[in-house]
């Protein structure tokens, strides 16, 4: 994968030109990464947000859904012990920029193939999660939502264990951990609890293949609207389809298999992605993406197909349709739809000086039976959209 390798060994000598001269003892290690970005789309009726964004864009041009930046700071203390701690600046489930603590563990290296930390890490959820907020080291402006809104999370508090090994011209790492996160939403928190997260990457020459599964027990949190309806269905005779949504110590899986091919002026990427819940507000899905670029000189052009199927019930039979009752039923029918959508994307990546990249995309989106991603919708929304976005990505 080129353009992984070029932001890391960015990345690394604008580290290395900041560690400690003392040749005994910790040395520091900054780095920082960034895009500044401008989106818009061709519709007042509806607005795109990424993943966890209380506000989206319209057809004026904004800063909020595609910019960010990050500083990331490694202390190594011997050679067993170092520490690292990443700061991130963007906008997510309040509608201004705010600076998070992404991650902060220490690790711990027990021989050349075995470590483990202990901290606050990234959350192995997909094929890109330690670097889904570092444009620069990918070729898409950003993640597809079809699949990369599945799972808002971004990190885990808890331990870890890191294998890796090589076996002739593949190499293997193994990521296994586990934990607890809490993730802010607009209106409403989400707790996740017994976390269990493996993620296995073998590598050979050009091709990267990656097995991802996570499972926890999740809470939804400060949500009144939610815990009402619950409560109103109960007190109305409803209880079997109040059971069907239960908001305390759900079990939850998401298992995701993906690939990646960089041959020659080739590049491909693919993800494909389950996930399963025991309760009727998040729903059963399928969903993936299939990218290709052909590189030419500093040129990158690419185009992804994404796609969201929903795989549980998007309506409850029996539900009151007419009578004082009849909201009740249209609020939980409601509540069982998924946001279902295709996206077709073209861009173009420009990696015009070192450790910077331009890049130019736009997305066609079309909802399916509802607003899809999108948020704030007006009533009738139902047409395809268009995102048009220009970001500048960078390392240092």
């Amino acid at each position: 994968m080129k353009t992984i390798c070029r932001a890391i060994a960015a990345l690394t000598a604008a580290g290395l030109a900041t560690q400690a001269s003392a040749q005994e003892g910790p040395t520091v290690t900054i780095s920082g990464f960034g895009t500044a970005a401008l989106t818009s789309t061709d519709t007042n009726d509806a607005e795109f947000i990424r993943p966890n964004q209380a506000a989206g864009v319209k057809k004026d041009w904004r800063t909020g859904p595609d910019s960010n930046f990050g500083l990331q700071a490694t202390m190594k203390v011997n050679d067993t012990i170092s520490l690292t701690a990443q700061g991130l600046v963007r906008k997510d489930g309040i509608d201004h920029y705010r600076a998070q603590a992404a991650w902060a563990f220490a690790k711990f290296k027990v021989n050349d193939e075995l470590s483990f930390r202990v901290g606050r890490m990234g959350a192995p959820i997909y094929m890109i999660s330690d670097f889904r907020n570092v444009g620069y080291a990918n070729t898409m402006l950003r993640p597809p939502a079809e699949v990369y809104r599945q799972v808002t999370l971004d990190n885990f508090d808890g331990v870890d264990l890191l294998y890796q090994r090589s076996f002739g011209d593949t190499s293997l790492s193994v990521q296994l951990g586990t934990g607890r996160a809490d993730s802010e939403q607009p209106a409403q928190d989400v707790e996740f609890r017994k976390m269990l997260l493996l993620h296995v990457v073998a590598e050979n020459g050009p091709f990267t293949l990656r097995f991802g599964r996570a499972q926890a027990d999740f809470s939804v949190k400060d949500n009144p609207t939610l815990s009402g309806l619950v409560a109103t269905l109960r007190s109305v005779g409803l209880a079997s389809v109040a059971d069907m949504m239960p908001l305390s110590d759900v079990r939850g899986t998401f298992t995701s298999v993906g690939g990646t091919l960089d041959w020659k002026n080739i590049v491909l990427q693919a993800e494909y992605a389950q996930r399963r819940t025991d309760t009727l507000i998040v729903h059963d899905t399928n969903s993936w993406y299939a990218m290709a670029g052909y590189r030419m000189g500093k040129f990158l052009p690419y185009y992804y197909h994404g796609s969201i199927k929903q795989k549980s019930m998007r309506s409850v039979p029996g539900l009151p349709t007419t009578g004082p009752l009849a909201p009740i039923g249209a609020g939980v029918n409601g509540l069982a739809k998924a946001g279902l959508q295709t996206s077709d994307a073209v861009g173009v990546r420009w990696d015009f000086y070192k450790s910077l990249a331009l890049k130019f995309q736009v997305d066609h989106i079309k909802p399916k039976d509802g607003a899809g991603a999108f948020i704030n919708a007006k009533p009738g929304f139902n047409g395809s959209v268009n995102v048009y976005a220009v970001a500048l990505d960078f390392v240092f």
